[in-house]
């Protein structure tokens, strides 16, 4: 059963300029092992809108918790999946992006 559904899409040109003009983007919004993926804009920016589809597929929005609390890491087949407080949760994640959008849906079952 589908308990959520979100989707979200980010200009990777906005993270990349985040990440240059203000030093702390990374930590203060990806935790040490997400930062430890994110060494391209185009995964930051993916890695991002995975975030933001997950708390619109909670329907909650970024109420009661940060981005640190979202982490959108990788299995060992490469494969997206999200921890939620530090608890792997069972929301199916797609992540795609172009030279200029990434785009995340995120589904909850």
């Amino acid at each position: 059963m589908i308990k959520g559904v979100g989707i979200d899409i980010i200009e990777i040109e906005r993270i990349e300029k985040l990440m240059s003009d203000k030093p702390n983007f990374l930590v203060r919004n990806f935790s040490e092992d997400e930062q430890a993926l994110n060494c391209k804009s185009e995964t930051v920016a993916g890695n991002f809108a995975a975030k933001e589809a997950f708390a619109k597929a909670l329907g909650t929005g970024f109420h009661g918790f940060g981005l640190r609390d979202v982490e959108v890491l990788r299995n060992t087949h490469g494969a997206p999946y999200i921890k939620f407080k530090g608890e792997q949760t069972n929301a199916n994640v797609s992540i795609s992006h172009n030279r200029t959008t990434a785009v995340a849906v995120v589904i909850l079952t």
